[in-house]
């Protein structure tokens, strides 16, 4: 028998239309036989009720029974017409709950719906939203109400799908993977506040719960409309012949003043004297302007149009809104400024701590190359360690330093590396002893470490968080990587530029002394300093390729991983720029 779990009832559900077309073919009394349903003190319809000895409950289930069939079979009707409708059931079980009423009569709910599913649809991360947005506006366009009616719910119903999905599935579908055509029905719970929150007024505030309401998403979302609304102006078109250096011809010198005045990076004034005076040469205000680009895209600002600088330049306006819409949306699943927490944001190649509201710290970072790339993730920061050791992984053994050492043994004493019988051995073996056969890099039979020191990979400091991939913080012996403005260089560890620094804020936030560190510090001991109670960390590994930064410049970076997945935007994309 089936069960309707999520039915509510006033004191008398009576099949009527009540604000929908008149023409929009509703239910007559007498098709439900003219018994209205009666249930007591406004109880929802459980699982129990319906099993219920109840000889007027059980009277009440086979009248419902039966009306649910005929709401289903005026669901289909309208479906023939309106395509893209997918939740036959969940929509008959709404519309007759609530006596076939109009959902959508709240012009600020149907605008917000409306604006969240356009900004959506900029993405390019579902088809069917986007053929959903589209047709919800020309069906309101044209009027048709109740087809809008209950298109709109229906999208409703698999826009809180994706936002369900996204918590589980975000780290794949807004970074590359195509999510599913029909998203799955929202959990019972989300059904029941909709149904909670379905009229008038309420379903403004439950609509616009449903997306981010950060600072950082709020200034990305007005960075992508001041764009939009200059999305037909015509982009430069650039055939770049090898690198411009100051003082050097270029030969579409406008497009270039077009490009920086537009985004931003030159003023109005200064594009107009360099265009009176006919410039041709990188000099001048256009070199400054070049550089203060470079930096707002993570490039060396040397007022070079090299190749990254020219492939930025030449980027268009729809792509760029496509970006900043993409990461809009990704904030979905962290936050860029917590209250507390260390935020790395891998493509910027820098970290920040947050503490109690205030940014105490910023540091460069080196993350993972692309071959061994740093996974996004969130754990807590539990303890740093005071001169680690550092325990091989097997994949960088097998891969880095076995061959090393197969073609000289005495490379391992040199970087100060042990032979350790196992993992759950503390035995040490001499390399000397073992046989050249097994310095093959898939027959070694240990495992190695190498001891505390200025040249161990790990530096002086070590931060622990639990995650299932052996992902962590820590200093580094390699200093000079991060004069690099490309940082992608690691095994997928995070190297911290600030370690030291990080490990004092930590400690001193944690209720350890100055005294304590220094201590700590000057000690060539190996240490693991637990935080204190309560006083574990936050670390957020997240992946933003753009973003608004605290003076309210605009910030793009390079797509290290490929997540962006430079696609070409569809022409169902395009048709939804129009609205």
């Amino acid at each position: 028998m089936t069960v309707y779990k999520y039915w509510y009832f006033t004191s008398v559900l009576c099949l009527v239309p009540i604000n929908l077309s008149a023409s929009s073919d509703l239910p007559t009394n007498s098709e439900a036989e003219g018994k209205p349903i009666v249930i007591k003190n406004k109880t929802i319809i459980t699982s129990e009720l319906m099993n219920s000895p109840d000889e007027e409950l059980f009277a009440n289930n086979q009248a419902i029974h039966q009306q649910f069939q005929i709401a289903k079979g005026w669901v289909k009707d309208i479906a023939k017409n309106v395509s893209g409708i997918h939740y036959i059931d969940k929509l008959a079980e709404l519309y007759l709950t609530i006596g076939y009423g109009q959902i959508w009569q709240d012009q600020i709910a149907i605008a917000e719906f409306e604006e969240q599913l356009r900004l959506l649809s900029l993405t390019n991360i579902s088809s069917d939203l986007t053929r959903r947005y589209q047709n919800l506006k020309r069906y309101k366009n044209n009027s048709d109400w109740r087809d809008y009616d209950v298109l709109a719910t229906d999208t409703l119903f698999a826009y809180m799908g994706f936002i369900e999905g996204i918590q589980q599935k975000g780290n794949l579908w807004l970074f590359g993977e195509t999510p599913p055509t029909i998203f799955p029905l929202p959990s019972d719970t989300f059904i029941e506040e909709l149904l909670h929150n379905h009229e008038q007024q309420r379903l403004r505030y439950f609509i616009s719960r449903l997306k981010p309401h950060d600072d950082e998403y709020i200034e990305l979302v007005a960075a992508l409309d001041e764009l939009n609304e200059i999305k037909d102006m015509r982009w430069p078109v650039f055939l770049f012949k090898g690198i411009i250096r100051p003082g050097q011809y270029v030969n579409n010198m406008d497009g270039v003043v077009t490009v920086l005045e537009t985004l931003g990076d030159m003023t109005p004034s200064e594009a107009r004297k360099i265009r009176t005076q006919k410039r041709k040469r990188l000099s001048g205000s256009v070199v400054i302007a070049i550089k203060r680009f470079q930096e707002r895209h993570g490039l060396k600002a040397d007022g070079v149009i090299g190749p990254q600088t020219q492939q930025w330049l030449a980027l268009s306006l729809k792509q760029r809104i496509r970006l900043l819409a993409l990461n809009a949306q990704r904030l979905r699943l962290w936050s860029v400024t917590p209250k507390t927490g260390v935020v790395v944001n891998i493509p910027s190649y820098y970290m920040n701590l947050w503490l109690n509201g205030e940014k105490v710290l910023g540091s460069k970072v080196i993350v993972g190359r692309p071959s061994r790339q740093t996974p996004m993730m969130g754990s807590d920061i539990q303890s740093v360690v005071f001169n680690p050791y550092w325990n091989v992984p097997n994949s960088i053994m097998k891969k880095d330093i076995m061959p090393k050492v197969r073609r000289n043994r005495s490379y391992l004493s040199r970087n100060n590396y042990e032979v350790i019988k196992g993992w759950g051995s503390a035995q040490k073996i001499s390399i000397n002893s073992i046989p050249y056969h097994l310095l093959s890099p898939n027959r070694f039979p240990y495992r190695l470490r190498q001891k505390p020191g200025k040249r161990n990979a790990l530096g002086l400091f070590k931060f622990n968080f639990p995650n299932s991939q052996a992902i962590y913080l820590h200093d580094t012996s390699s200093r000079s990587l991060f004069n690099k403005h490309e940082r992608a260089l690691s095994s997928g560890c995070i190297r911290v530029e600030q370690a030291k620094s990080l490990a004092k804020v930590l400690l001193e936030y944690s209720g350890s002394s100055e005294q304590r560190f220094n201590n700590l510090s000057r000690s060539r001991k190996t240490r693991t300093i637990v935080l204190g109670d309560g006083k574990s960390v936050p670390v957020d590994l997240i992946y933003q390729t753009a973003w608004v930064d605290e003076l309210g410049l605009v910030n793009y970076r390079s797509d290290i991983y490929k997540y962006d997945r430079d696609q070409e935007i569809n022409s169902s994309l395009i048709s939804a720029y129009n609205y």
